[in-house]
């Protein structure tokens, strides 16, 4: 007989089938006209089902619903929406950009970083009672890093193709996903000078009556005491001071964790390139699998980064740059409209920020009695995240990087837009192994388990709505003083229906195709592919007009515009032609 079965499962696939299906009606309102990204209404609708309001979606009650199991399911679902699209965010940048702005990166990496760590510690220290300075350096720097997801969304979103710079994008695109990956320093400092601090008592693990295997500071301790998920061992005070923590933060992380993952990505990067070449020449990859491969790399490298303790993230970016270096596969997902690695894109937004809404830990925001943390300390620590965690750092060193930074309004976007999210949800759980379990560490170890978890989540929310807000203010605000869109680098993109919206910053040229500005990405195209504009400033039906009216224009005036040696790695010219009839 038919019964109704409400589990667990059917809840879920329910909840995200209906979003997608509600939300996809008016994406193009939501996204085009309101410039509203997935994040904020995805997160809105997981708060409304989650188990603190309608108590509809709740993972405790998932799979065999182990107390605490929370923790690492978020910890996974995080590993999974960031690696893959950490993947296709890399191949998506210009061929060897890594390569021709590494001075800029480097810079973002490592200076405008480690200020960025060290101002949003000063932040916690104001707003944060009961933690320390090394506890406070730990929490900075699960936050420090620019989240990619909402970063691709405002490098790449409709409001870039109108009003962002194609350098600046890119630049925002690619620090987003190197520094997710590149913030394991910052955080592994913190954590081994806590663990290594020469304290009475300290030299055995506090979580533990017996002493660590490698508690002497050994290679050894990599895979237990990283990577994995909290074990007893390894976890709490180790002692040996200073000297030691420093070893072993370059042993470990820079060494193992950082320079692996980077030759990992490399590897595998340029090894899937020529595999993909290889099955093109022979035709033997069909377009589905060709395109569905950044995703394949994605899942491959998280697990496989996982199993051996080095961080997964920084391998996926890195994979992505080396998979596209030539440029090539780049090209033919182009030529192929692709369109599948979007649709994973929004997917992986959907059910990634649908989940962080659900496990907001809204009854630890309001602690006085336990942690010291309150609503109106967590506002005003949002406040001081958003004024002094990124804006000072770009302003203070975009005039080293004129060539992606071109005067104080772009840093000062550039700053501003430095969203929290996803990847400090990652860091967040990711830290929980790091630490003893409450009540089996010290004050500063306890004090600073309990802080972490609401800060950070508040973070994650202050930003996505402020971000996500912010991008419709702006527009409101250029579109009051009369801002013009950005009209270069105009590229044919081929119309693949009729009843296709028009692409914010493009135009119908015909039944065939838009004439699209600013795009983000694309391949490297012919002088002579570019639109024809007649001396009114109108476009002729395309590019094959003259050949079907059969006529030819009496002047032919060409301009060329320089500066593309760097974008696209060779000596190329753009040419614009003006056709007057």
């Amino acid at each position: 007989m038919p019964s109704l079965d409400v589990s667990e499962l059917n809840i879920v696939l329910g909840v995200l089938g209906t979003f997608i299906l509600l939300y996809g009606i008016i994406s193009v309102k939501i996204k085009s006209r309101w410039f509203l990204g997935e994040a904020l209404p995805a997160v809105f609708i997981g708060v409304c089902l989650g188990p603190i309001a309608a108590k509809f979606i709740d993972s405790e009650r998932w799979g065999s619903a182990a107390e605490g199991q929370t923790s690492d399911i978020t910890l996974g679902v995080a590993r999974v929406m960031i690696g893959v699209q950490l993947v296709i965010a890399g191949y998506q940048l210009p061929a060897k950009y890594q390569q021709l702005r590494w001075k800029e990166m480097a810079l973002c990496l490592l200076p405008i970083m480690t200020i960025m760590w060290l101002c949003t510690t000063l932040c916690m220290l104001a707003t944060v009672p009961k933690i320390t300075l090394l506890a406070a350096l730990v929490i900075g720097s699960c936050v420090t890093c620019t989240d990619p997801i909402l970063s691709q969304a405002i490098a790449k979103g409709p409001f870039a193709d109108k009003f962002v710079a194609r350098d600046l994008r890119e630049i925002i695109s690619s620090e987003a996903g190197a520094n997710d990956g590149f913030g394991f320093p910052f955080l592994m400092l913190a954590v081994y000078l806590i663990r290594h601090a020469d304290i009475p008592g300290a030299g055995h693990g506090s979580s533990s009556s017996s002493s660590s295997e490698h508690g002497d500071g050994s290679f050894g301790g990599v895979a237990g005491s990283i990577i994995v998920p909290r074990q007893e061992e390894g976890v709490g005070r180790l002692g040996g001071g200073v000297g030691v923590a420093m070893g072993q933060w370059f042993l470990e992380t820079w060494l193992y964790i950082v320079l692996m993952s980077v030759a990992i990505g490399v590897v595998v990067g340029f090894g899937s390139g020529k595999a993909l070449k290889f099955a093109l020449r022979r035709k033997w990859i069909d377009s589905e699998s060709y395109l569905l491969t950044p995703t394949a790399l994605g899942l491959w490298l998280v697990g496989i980064c996982g199993m051996l303790g080095t961080d997964d993230l920084l391998a996926c970016f890195v994979a992505g740059n080396a998979m596209n270096w030539d440029g090539e596969y780049l090209r033919e997902t182009e030529e192929r409209h692709d369109e599948v690695n979007s649709c994973v894109d929004v997917l992986l937004n959907f059910g990634g920020f649908m989940y962080i809404g659900t496990v907001m830990p809204w009854s630890e925001f309001h602690q006085p009695d336990i942690t010291g943390i309150t609503v109106p300390r967590l506002i005003g620590l949002g406040i001081l995240i958003l004024i002094f965690r990124r804006i000072p750092a770009i302003l203070m060193s975009y005039k080293f990087m004129p060539g992606v930074c071109k005067n104080y309004k772009e840093a000062l976007f550039m700053g501003y837009f430095g969203p929290i999210g996803a990847g400090a949800v990652f860091y967040v759980e990711h830290t929980r192994h790091l630490f003893p379990e409450l009540g089996h560490g010290d004050a500063e170890e306890t004090n600073l388990v309990r802080a972490m978890i609401p800060v950070v989540y508040w973070l994650v929310l202050f930003s996505i709505v402020v971000h996500g807000l912010s991008i419709p203010g702006l527009n409101l605000i250029y579109n009051f003083y009369g801002v013009k869109p950005i009209h270069e680098d105009a590229v044919e993109i081929r119309r693949m229906s009729m009843r296709v919206p028009t692409p914010v910053n493009a135009e119908v040229n015909n039944s065939q195709t838009f004439v699209a500005y600013n795009r983000f990405s694309r391949p490297v195209f012919n002088p002579q592919d570019l639109p024809v504009v007649n001396a009114a400033g109108r476009r002729p039906g395309g590019f094959g007009f003259w050949a079907i009216c059969g006529m030819t224009p009496t002047l032919r005036v060409s301009f060329k515009f320089s500066g593309l040696r760097e974008r696209l790695g060779a000596c190329w010219s753009l040419e614009c032609f003006w056709v007057i009839a």
